[in-house]
Formats: structure tokens, sequence, C-alpha cells
């Protein structure tokens, strides 16, 4: 027992749960047993008192007969016959309270005063009195019923019968210690059967326990396996979730530092060896000079470009970069955006077609612009000499629908899942001299103005990225443009 005690925290789910069960057993078994207790001895009570009665008023009539005919020696008789010195005792009184007759003469004789006696004066009174009390010289409780004697109205006396209590009291006390004993054995049953049922319900939360600990290790990707056919099951299920969550969260974490790593390293590696060649005698050379010069500023472009897109991803995705929202015209947007990157486009012989519906959308201006730009600036890396992109913007429902179309090779069907990952880079093809980070930074954009976007391709037919965005209103339909 003590070894068992000794392997219970008691400050465990396991012991909390033992102890309530444990409370609520003693308490139901002792409370239904007090209930035990109290209706037998009531029923006890009232059968007795209902016997003292019926004994009484048939005893009545015939002391009244023998003292009609003043016949004090039939009292006597009456008396002694149906009085028990040890158990029940009889008396008969007169009108006046005088002891007339008595089963236990040696006892009365030490009594001066009858009236004392309980039931005594309510019976003068013509009133029935009976109830418990002690003995008349003694401490012993007794049952008692004290009666007028009357005929044909006229009162002739009283009777008194007492019941003594100690056999019921010991017999009280023998089923009281049987009902203790009984309590205590189905007491100790139900602290086994409240062990087993607690120890069910401890054991797979201490599970979860030791799970939820492993994952604060680091350990991501464990499976918990509960077989309990309740709510535990689900919730089993939610960590099993929240694990292969974290795990991916986790690979995604590494994979992230590894591209960054790789990002930030090349540029810095490319500036280093330019230094170096400086510092060895390359600065004597004008040119050669000017064109190394030319690439650390190029590299410390790139570099600043990475570090600016890599700190507004992070506000992006913790949510804290804050939206100046108003109401935009979004042929305005789409054309700041063209007007931005047309001679660049030039410069590469792609035109563009545009045609935009005049919808008021809500949105920070700046930041919409931004995700435009850097989904048409992925469109020109991808799109070959002499070709065109198409953006088209109309409405459906309460939604505002943009696409950006251009003519490359396209994005391969394994690779569209992923396209919008951070550093994720498709085929050589579709490499471009970007960081990876554009259309990530678009897609945390857009969804930061309750939108969504989505990428299809067909191989060879180019990239379709679709936007959607909620509107405030409809103004008018635009015609196609050129540009």
């Amino acid at each position: 027992m003590r070894g068992w005690m000794s392997g219970i925290k008691f400050n465990s789910i396991y012991a909390k749960l033992l102890s309530t069960y444990l409370m609520l057993t003693a308490f139901g078994t002792s409370l239904m047993a007090g209930y035990i207790l109290w209706s037998f001895n009531d029923y006890f009570m009232r059968s007795r008192q209902a016997d003292l009665d019926n004994l009484t008023s048939a005893l009545s009539e015939s002391v009244a007969d023998a003292l009609e005919e003043n016949d004090i020696k039939q009292v006597k008789v009456l008396v002694q016959r149906y009085g028990a010195p040890q158990t029940i005792t009889l008396r008969v009184f007169n009108q006046q309270g005088s002891l007339l007759a008595t089963s236990d003469p040696k006892l009365d004789s030490q009594v001066k005063d009858w009236s004392q006696v309980p039931g005594i004066g309510e019976a003068l009174r013509n009133r029935v009195k009976q109830g418990i009390a002690k003995g008349v010289l003694s401490n012993s409780d007794r049952l008692y019923i004290t009666k007028p004697i009357e005929r044909n109205g006229r009162s002739l006396g009283i009777i008194r019968m007492s019941m003594t209590l100690g056999q019921l009291q010991r017999q009280f006390a023998r089923v009281i210690w049987s009902i203790l004993g009984t309590l205590a054995i189905t007491i100790l049953l139900c602290a086994l059967i409240s062990s087993r049922f607690a120890r069910s319900l401890s054991k797979p939360i201490e599970i979860m326990q030791n799970f939820a600990i492993r994952l604060g290790g680091g350990h991501f990707g464990d499976k918990l396996t509960i077989h309990e056919n309740n709510e535990l099951d689900q919730l089993a299920a939610e960590l099993n979730r929240m694990s292969e969550r974290l795990a991916s969260l986790d690979q995604e974490r590494r994979v992230f530092l590894a591209s960054v790593s790789h990002e930030l390293r090349t540029p810095i590696s490319n500036v280093q060896v330019t230094v170096d060649a400086l510092k060895a005698g390359a600065s004597e050379e004008p040119e050669l000079r000017d064109r190394f010069f030319q690439t650390i500023e190029s590299e410390i472009k790139r570099l600043s470009r990475l570090i600016h897109d890599l700190l507004d991803l992070g506000r992006l995705e913790a949510g804290v970069a804050e939206l100046e929202k108003q109401a935009i015209s979004l042929d305005g947007l789409i054309n700041r955006a063209v007007n931005a990157l047309e001679p660049r486009m030039r410069t590469l012989g792609i035109s563009t077609q545009v045609n935009v519906g005049n919808l008021i959308i809500q949105g920070d201006p700046e930041r919409l612009l931004q995700a435009i730009l850097n989904l048409l600036d992925n469109a020109i890396k991808h799109s070959p000499a002499n070709s065109q992109v198409s953006i088209s913007g109309d409405s459906q429902g309460k939604q505002a629908i943009i696409q950006i179309q251009d003519q490359g090779k396209g994005i391969k069907k394994g690779d569209l899942p992923r396209i919008f990952e951070q550093f994720y880079t498709t085929d050589p093809a579709r490499k471009g001299s970007g960081n990876g980070l554009g259309l990530a930074i678009a897609k945390r954009i857009i969804e930061a103005h309750q939108g969504s976007i989505i990428a299809s391709s067909t191989p060879n037919q180019g990239a379709t990225f679709t936007i959607y965005l909620p509107i405030i209103a409809v103004v008018r339909s635009r015609l196609p443009s050129e540009g």
C-alpha cells in the first residue's frame, strides 16, 4: 500500500481524478447508508409505537370494566399479567393521578410525585401523549404512551405503558456496524475501480504531455497513437497535424536559411573577389578598375534588394505591415505598373495588351502596385523577344479578377504548387535573374487584402497568374488598349 501511494504524484491529473471519484463515492454511499439507517430506525420506532398504542387501547377496555366496578384487585391482576419487569412497565392511575396498580411496585414505591413523569400531566387533561423519555428512576431510554381511561364520557383514570429501548439500541448498533463494514468494502471496491478508471483517463493525457515535451525539444514529425474513441482521439489527431505542420515549417525554415545563406554569400563573394583583385593591382588599369567598381556597385544593389525583400516578406508574414487602405481605380493601378516597366519592355521587344474594366477596389495602392510589378516583372523575365504580355481585369460577383499572362515556355505541372514559395526556382529556363522572392511577396500582399492568387500554365504556351480581390463598385467598362 505504501509503495502504491508513494508512486502517486498528488498534484497529478490521476491523483485529482482518483480523489474526486473517492470523495464522490464516499459521500454518496455515506448518504445512502445514513438514509437507510434513519429509515430503519424510524420504521422500527413507529412499529413499536403502534404496538404500544394497540396494546394500551385493548387494556384500557378491560381496566375500564374493573374501575367501573371499583375492582382494584382485578386492575392489579391485569397490570401484573401484561407487564414485564425487564421490558414493559404498565401503570394505572386514578382520576387524580394517584398510582393504583403497577407492574414494578418495588421501583414505583420510590416515586413521590407522579405529575412530573412524562405524559401524566397531558393524560390528566384528557390528552394522549406518546414519545421517548428516560426511565422513571433511570437514565435508560424508554418508549412510552399515556392515555386517559374513559367510559361513557366519564374519566375513570389513566393508563401508562413504557417499553425499554435497550434491546432495540443493541440491535441497531449491530446493524450500524454491519452497514459500516459494507460501506468500507464498497469504498474499497470503488477505489480500485476508480483507480483503473482514473488511470484510463490520465494515461492518454500523460502520453500527450510527453509528446508535447518531445515537440518542445524539437522532435518534429513524431506521431501520437491513442485509441480511446472519444474527444482524446480528436485531440491526438490535432496534435499529430500540429507535429506534421511543425515538421514542415522546420523544413521550410532550414531551406529558407540555406537559400538566404546562398543568396547572401554570392554577392558578398563577388564583392570580396573584386576587392581582392583591386588590391592586387587591377586599380592601375582605368578600364578594368571602372568595370570592377561597376561590379561592386551592382552586387551591393543586388544585396540591398535582397535584404529589403527579406524584411518586406518578414513583415507581411508576421502581419505587422501596415496597410493604408483607400478606394483605388483598378485600371489606374494597372496603368501605373505598365508605365513603370514600359522602357524595359521596349528594350526587350515585349508589348502589352491591357483590357481592364473601371473597377473600384479597397486597398493600399503602393502595396498592390508592388504586387502587380512583381508579377509583371516575372512575366517579362520569362517572355521571349517580340512576344506579348496580356493583362485583363473584370468583375465576377463581389470580386475583381485580374489575369497576367505571358507567352513563355510555361511552368511544369509539378512546380505549380510551390511557385509562391520563398527562393523556390523551377527549371533554368524560368529562373531569370531575380532572388526568388517576388512571387512570394506578391502572394502575401494579395492575401493581406483578403484576396487570393493562383498560377496556371500549359507547357510551351506561357503562364497565367490570376488575382482575386474584393471590389467596392463597377463604374464602367473600358476598351482594350495596346502597349
